[in-house]
């Protein structure tokens, strides 16, 4: 097994790679969604995608590869351009020399893998296999919701038990609002931040690479015929999140996701 390296910063990094599913339609996010991929629409002036690499890169966990699809040459265009937004720049034009001042790019190995236009989510976490590297564990995740996990100890979790896969469960925030009343009087409105019964997928996978056998092909979704043989075999384990955890669905999901972020206590942000 690769063993853990530390960062020029001190922090421990992890040669486990992340793959984020960032092809999809996001058709129930039309507004936005016409224009760029789901994992492009912004959170307080950055993509989700910058949200959830965030996350990871936070944990140690800096190398992504990011499964395209649908405008994927928007995420590459925004990656390409990265050092370009984040510096201010000088400019010979006469010599055609360019100069970055002071970038503020993060130290993130980024690999845009193509997977696809109608490509399904298994055959995208299938098409990555080229791309994984000799750690017999990667991570898989979904390119629009944010938690405030503790992705540590998640890897630890699945590397207890010995089984094939892990899936993180979490509790799913209200689709509505809570009014507050008092002897019939409208006192307030609040946001309910999770519902207290059952559990949903909510993405952050840690899987071992032998789940590749269980995709057939680009046609494969992942969470119907491999996540169900992986549970008939005893071979899927949930990590129970009871923290927060939030979707970006529809638009009045990503204003939620705004609002949070703007108030200064985004519960997801766990970086510096």
């Amino acid at each position: 097994m690769p063993a853990e390296r530390a960062s020029p910063e001190g922090r421990m990094t992890h040669p486990i790679k992340t793959v984020i599913l960032a092809g999809g339609l996001g058709t129930r996010l039309a507004e936005e969604t016409t224009v760029k991929p789901k994992p492009m629409v912004e959170i307080g002036g950055q993509p989700i995608l910058w949200h959830i690499m965030n996350i990871y890169a936070s944990h140690g966990f800096s190398e992504f590869l990011v499964a395209l699809g649908y405008k994927g040459d928007l995420i590459k265009q925004y990656f390409l351009e990265f050092h370009a937004m984040n510096s201010n720049i000088s400019l010979d034009l006469a010599k055609g020399e360019t100069h970055f001042h002071a970038p503020t790019a993060p130290p993130w190995k980024v690999h845009l893998i193509d997977t696809g236009g109608q490509t399904m989510t298994g055959g995208r976490i299938r098409r990555m296999k080229a791309h994984l590297g000799d750690d017999p564990l990667f991570l898989v995740t979904y390119g629009d919701g944010v938690a405030d996990l503790d992705l540590g100890r998640l890897l630890a979790f699945h590397r207890s038990h010995g089984r094939l896969a892990t899936v993180t469960a979490v509790r799913p925030p209200a689709r509505f609002g809570e009014i507050r009343l008092k002897d019939g009087q409208v006192m307030g409105f609040a946001e309910k931040p999770q519902v207290g019964e059952g559990w949903i997928n909510g993405g952050f996978f840690v899987l071992d690479r032998r789940v590749l056998d269980y995709i057939d092909g680009d046609d494969t979704i992942w969470e119907r015929e491999p996540m169900e043989r992986l549970v008939a075999e005893g071979q899927l384990m949930a990590f129970c999140h009871e923290g927060f955890w939030h979707p970006m669905d529809t638009l009045r999901e990503r204003n939620v996701l705004e609002s949070l972020w703007n108030s200064g206590k985004a519960p997801w942000k766990i970086w510096d």
